[in-house]
């Protein structure tokens, strides 16, 4: 099978409850992303000054050279919005994104994290990008940043997020193993299990919009209420969905150097107290909401359909369609990935190996079908989906007089279609397939075979939720 390794599909239309502590509508939190002193400087080894998310629009490196603008501008952050924010939210629990060696440099600022209770989690052992770094190095510093982290706070960090990550993070931090969570991904408003190899890792959410790295963008927040006004309709959104019976998570994302300025610390106080205000608010550090997460929702162990062997797919689904292995073993060919391992995904590959087929291939798999209520089911001779699916719409307890109805009915349409009449009985009653029965009698040929291979269809989707779930 050709793997596509993304995930386009998620939770789709019914994500799981989640069950948050006291019934909670909403779980929020809050990052604080501790980077001054990490980031891109002649001073730490590094070929430039920074360029990223200050206050100089369009600002570049300069190869060789310190920035002196830059790096005050960075040293706000660790002299002045730290204690700002640290002063706002020492009572909330939140997760710290700590790149270590900043915190090699902020013996003052880890003391008055660890005395807030705040949860320092990994961002790295320096702010830089890693999109061009050998896969090698990557994993060199991951274990690096471990070390040092844990020479620092006293204990290893149990959250990771690179943030100016590779496409090797992720997969490399689950690698190393030891991590509650990983942030590295945008991808939901609900924590998720992610797969490498054995490895199961849970991935927490970060967020780019609620985020305060939008003042430092030209398409961002130019003034403290519009991040409070977004703020705020995020949550308001999320709240709602909540009370209706899904609760989700709502992340926001601050740095030191940014939400440390007054305006805008004055603009995100107004948004928490706002937010506090209200009745059924999980305030939760990232590692607290990951525990939770793990213990309501364990790591999936069920195989996945998109990572079968030939095989086994075709030994997993090679009866979805009556009779009719060959589709499953031609949607082997077809691209899938995680976004397929649901019902409707791998319904979607079947059915696209069905409608491929000639029309004669197409009419074989009609003529694989049962009569209704015919000499086979009598006989004991279905399938056991087709005897299961009989039996639940009353068709193994007909009297004496109905089965005869539905033999005539049976000749009738084999004579006048070629086929047998075909109806997913799931969705209907005796008496729907009854009058069906009638009704599609009269059709011409070409409009009954396409209506038969739609029903064809229809029941192969719902012996796949059955089998796999909705």
């Amino acid at each position: 099978m050709q793997r596509y390794p993304r995930d386009m599909t998620g939770y789709g239309a019914t994500p799981p409850n989640a069950n948050w502590p006291g019934g909670a509508r909403i779980a929020v939190q809050i990052v604080m992303n501790y980077e001054e002193g990490g980031e891109n400087n002649v001073l730490h080894g590094d070929a430039a000054s920074e360029a990223f998310l200050s206050e100089i629009t369009g600002a570049q490196p300069w190869p060789g050279q310190r920035h002196w603008n830059m790096e005050s501008l960075y040293e706000y952050g660790s002299r002045a919005g730290f204690w700002r924010l640290h002063r706002m939210m020492q009572d909330l629990p939140i997760t710290v994104y700590a790149v270590t060696t900043a915190l090699a440099r902020a013996p003052e600022q880890v003391a008055a994290m660890k005395d807030a209770g705040w949860e320092i989690a990994s961002h790295g052992l320096k702010w830089v990008e890693h999109k061009d770094m050998p896969e090698d190095e990557e994993r060199a510093q991951i274990e690096e940043a471990i070390r040092l982290h844990t020479e620092i706070v006293g204990e290893p960090p149990k959250g990771w997020y690179t943030g100016r990550c590779s496409n090797n993070t992720v997969r490399l931090v689950a690698e190393r193993g030891g991590f509650d969570y990983v942030a590295d991904s945008y991808a939901d408003d609900l924590p998720y299990w992610a797969r490498f190899g054995d490895t199961h890792q849970l991935i927490m959410p970060y967020t780019m919009d609620c985020n305060d790295m939008r003042f430092g963008i030209q398409a961002g927040f130019t003034t403290g209420d519009q991040f409070e006004s977004y703020l705020k309709d995020s949550f308001d959104y999320l709240y709602a969905e909540g009370v209706e019976g899904a609760p989700r998570m709502l992340s926001i994302g601050l740095h030191c150097r940014i939400a440390g300025r007054p305006g805008r610390a004055a603009a995100l106080k107004r948004a928490l107290d706002y937010m506090a205000s209200h009745d059924g608010v999980w305030f939760a550090t990232r590692q607290q909401i990951a525990q939770h997460w793990a213990k309501e929702h364990p790591a999936p162990t069920a195989q996945r359909p998109s990572e079968m062997s030939r095989e086994v797919f075709v030994a997993a689904f090679g009866g979805i369609f009556e009779h009719s292995p060959w589709i499953a073993e031609r949607a082997c060919a077809f691209e899938s990935g995680p976004t397929h391992d649901t019902a409707r995904g791998v319904h979607s590959l079947l059915c696209r190996a069905f409608r491929s087929a000639t029309d004669d291939e197409r009419l074989g798999v009609l003529n694989a079908h049962p009569d209704l209520a015919g000499k086979l089911a009598a006989a004991g001779r279905l399938t056991a989906e087709s005897t299961a699916e009989q039996a639940g719409a009353g068709l193994d307890m007909l009297t004496d007089e109905e089965r005869a109805t539905f033999q005539k009915l049976n000749i009738d349409y084999v004579t006048r279609h070629g086929f047998p009449f075909i109806i997913a009985v799931k969705d209907n009653t005796k008496a729907t397939i009854l009058a069906a029965f009638h009704r599609r009698l009269g059709n011409d040929r070409d409009t009954e075979f396409a209506e038969a291979c739609r029903q064809v269809e229809r029941i192969a989707e719902l012996r796949l939720i059955e089998k796999l779930g909705a």
